[in-house]
């Protein structure tokens, strides 16, 4: 099923804060995403984002004009991370993946964070490069958790 949304659309995205009642949609987003099908299927197969990881983390979600959740991310202060982004396949391509890294970094900024590690999914270095990321590393595969090398970037917060 696609959104219908366009890039002009988009603008009327919103992003808020995360519920313990996002969970399931958060959940079945990670779980559904096309980057993940094949080789790295495993990875997420049976990831969960709890009520519990959305209470203890900044988890914020991009709704669409229709309420429709778009993508989310989820911003670990102590040690600064970006531990999980995703962006619904049909709403690639149209600034959603943009606006929760310009809303992350702002949050970021808000908590005297300087620069936000962001280990990589292999496929989606370029989108991080693309919003001014820079690699700093490499995170070696761990099997059987995660059986692939993958890139370690920071993106850095502007004062």
């Amino acid at each position: 099923m696609t959104s219908g949304m366009t890039r002009a659309d988009s603008a009327a995205v919103r992003i808020r804060r995360a519920t313990a009642g996002d969970a399931r949609r958060l959940t079945a987003l990670v779980r559904g995403s096309g980057a993940y099908e094949g080789h790295y299927a495993p990875m997420v197969a049976g990831y969960r984002v709890g009520p519990d990881y959305i209470d203890a983390h900044e988890v914020h979600v991009a709704v669409g004009p229709d309420g429709r959740v778009l993508g989310f991310y989820a911003l670990v202060l102590s040690a600064p991370e970006l531990d999980l982004m995703f962006v619904a396949d049909d709403a690639q391509g149209l600034g959603v993946g943009r606006r929760l890294i310009t809303h992350m970094t702002e949050r970021a900024r808000a908590a005297g964070v300087t620069g936000v590690r962001v280990v990589s999914h292999p496929p989606s270095e370029g989108f991080y490069l693309s919003v001014g990321a820079r690699r700093v590393g490499t995170v070696h595969a761990n099997p059987p958790a995660v059986p692939w090398d993958r890139p370690e970037l920071v993106i850095p917060v502007p004062a």
